[in-house]
């Protein structure tokens, strides 16, 4: 009797995770089966991880998050495993994708996105997903990311042997959260420098604009950003939506009256907000196109 009330003990918050839909362990991945692209004809042997955060209950959403960090380095706690959680808790599954950084070879996060968006599409039945609602998320540099991923893209390769690459890398939807969006003048001075190198081609600037790379393809999306934040200001998120705006796009944009960079190191009434709303505007947006 002693022995099976201590392993209720040990299995009760366990069983708690279980209710709330977290309690799958993760898995990593190798996003790459072979060496990877650099987007200038060459490759590289490099294991890019992909970290699969599977709900116990999966609604068949599925988000690649991209964590920030300057394009110079990863914040995968507060920007990564942690948001994976707290979609898993309400039955989306989490995609931790620990890109490669640039050091000015452009197109190398882009392609690393790409692939994470249609990793999740190939697996749709074994992790059960809807291969329609397969969607992005980014902070800061990671938000750049994002939307870079939002707005080039391609509908994969009919012929490839490799059924990865046979899907598009279109995102169903992308969420935005304190994004670096342009390469201009409203940029962030470190995230510029580590994707395009120290002097950049007017041509490359405008590629990676974003907001300059809209379409009526680009998908829905939701952006939140504080209006107090000094690092990346909010002047990146106003252009991509005023940019969707233009182009009919559905989108949403949040501007939260404090909070600065990071909405106060991941936690409190900002942070709060920004994740109860965006999951309302995803539940809409998701009713409205089944």
């Amino acid at each position: 009797m002693r022995v099976l009330m201590l392993l209720l003990v040990i299995l009760d918050p366990l069983c708690a995770n279980a209710a709330d839909g977290s309690l799958v362990k993760p898995e990593t991945l190798s996003l790459w089966s072979g060496p990877a692209p650099i987007g200038d004809g060459t490759t590289e042997d490099v294991d890019v991880r992909l970290t699969l955060h599977r709900p116990a209950k999966p609604n068949g959403t599925a988000i690649v998050i991209c964590p920030g960090g300057g394009y110079g380095g990863l914040v995968t706690g507060g920007e990564g495993h942690g948001i994976a959680e707290w979609l898993n808790g309400h039955g989306i599954t989490g995609l931790v994708l620990e890109y490669r950084l640039p050091k000015g070879r452009s197109y190398v996060p882009l392609l690393d996105s790409q692939r994470a968006i249609r990793t999740a599409r190939a697996n749709a039945k074994a992790w059960n997903l809807n291969p329609r609602r397969i969607g992005i998320i980014g902070f800061s540099a990671g938000g750049h990311l994002a939307s870079t991923a939002a707005t080039h893209f391609d509908s994969g390769v009919s012929q490839s042997d490799d059924r990865v690459t046979q899907q598009s890398s279109r995102p169903d939807f992308a969420i935005l959260v304190y994004p670096v969006v342009t390469m201009d003048k409203s940029t962030h001075a470190g995230s510029r420098r580590n994707l395009l190198g120290d002097q950049p081609s007017d041509e490359m600037i405008n590629l990676f604009s974003n907001e300059k790379q809209v379409t009526a393809e680009t998908c829905p999306t939701y952006l939140a950003h504080a209006l107090d934040d000094r690092v990346v200001v909010p002047a990146n998120s106003q252009a991509f939506h005023d940019a969707l705006k233009q182009h009919s796009v559905a989108t949403e944009y949040l501007k939260l009256p404090s909070g600065g960079h990071g909405l106060n190191g991941y936690k409190g009434p900002m942070w709060d907000a920004w994740q109860e709303q965006s999951l309302d505007w995803l539940n809409k947006l998701q009713r409205q196109r089944p």
